[in-house]
């Protein structure tokens, strides 16, 4: 089961699976849970279930993505990728969305959403216009965090 980032902070505000001095930012842990890490980046998913919401945190002290050196970059975008296909195949998303926008969230995050005609907001953007909540239960975080670790392994 991923860890709720509510858990104290010396379990989920550090991300201390590469970094020790690596915090994540106060408004991730507040709309997230943490589900683990690949090589680059920590891997939340949004507390909204009304969506997919996906969010990869690179660990790194750059502010945007386009900071990274080349082979991170390509990197990261690969783990990227992997969350995209993992939203198809999982959810079922007919069409992915992509940001990586920080402005009310400075450190460098990356959503990875997947989207459907169904959804609430469809076709506008999720951001400002997701009037809706649900919250995953328990038994989906874990179900979750087990299809993604058991398809790409993810560690934490």
């Amino acid at each position: 089961m991923g860890l709720d980032l509510k858990d104290p902070p010396s379990v989920a505000n550090r991300a201390t699976m590469n970094s020790s001095d690596f915090n994540l930012h106060p408004q991730l842990v507040a709309d997230c849970h943490l589900l683990g890490q690949f090589k680059e980046c920590i891997v939340l998913l949004r507390r909204n279930a009304v969506v997919p919401w996906f969010i990869l945190v690179p660990v790194t002290d750059a502010v945007d993505l386009l900071d990274l050196p080349t082979a991170q970059l390509g990197r990261v975008m690969e783990e990227c990728s992997k969350i995209g296909k993992f939203v198809r195949d999982h959810f079922g998303s007919p069409k992915l969305n992509f940001g990586a926008i920080g402005n009310l969230v400075p450190q460098m995050h990356l959503h990875v959403i997947g989207r459907s005609p169904d959804d609430s907001c469809w076709p506008s953007p999720v951001w400002g216009n997701l009037s809706e909540s649900r919250d995953y239960d328990v038994n989906a975080i874990a179900e979750i965090t087990h299809a993604l670790d058991s398809r790409f392994g993810l560690r934490g």
